[in-house]
């Protein structure tokens, strides 16, 4: 596997914690560690980016993507924005689920 490969699941990744930590720390009603914060944002964030980078038309596959546009591909706004906007909602919908679990 190479780092063009690498590089978009990397960003996904680190863009989806730091979503998470933003939704995490907002949500101060739910008992949340922290790794249940960077977890929820990495896979979050994965998710998120393939889903809005499959909506705007794009390669859902990192590889093809990688293989298509260069390693400044990575780069795009779909892995950050969808990469943040997935491990936020994700994190916050576990958050809630947490917050409703310990009623």
């Amino acid at each position: 596997m190479d780092m063009n490969t690498l590089l978009p699941i990397i960003i996904q990744v680190i863009t989806g914690i730091i979503g998470g930590q933003a939704v995490g720390a907002a949500i101060k009603s739910a008992a949340m560690g922290q790794l249940t914060k960077i977890l929820g944002g990495a896979v979050g964030g994965v998710g998120g980016a393939a889903i809005l980078n499959s909506l705007l038309g794009g390669a859902v596959d990192p590889a093809a993507a990688a293989t298509a546009a260069g390693a400044g591909s990575a780069l795009n706004i779909s892995n950050i924005v969808g990469g943040a906007g997935g491990g936020a909602i994700l994190t916050g919908i576990i958050g809630a689920v947490m917050n409703a679990m310990k009623k």
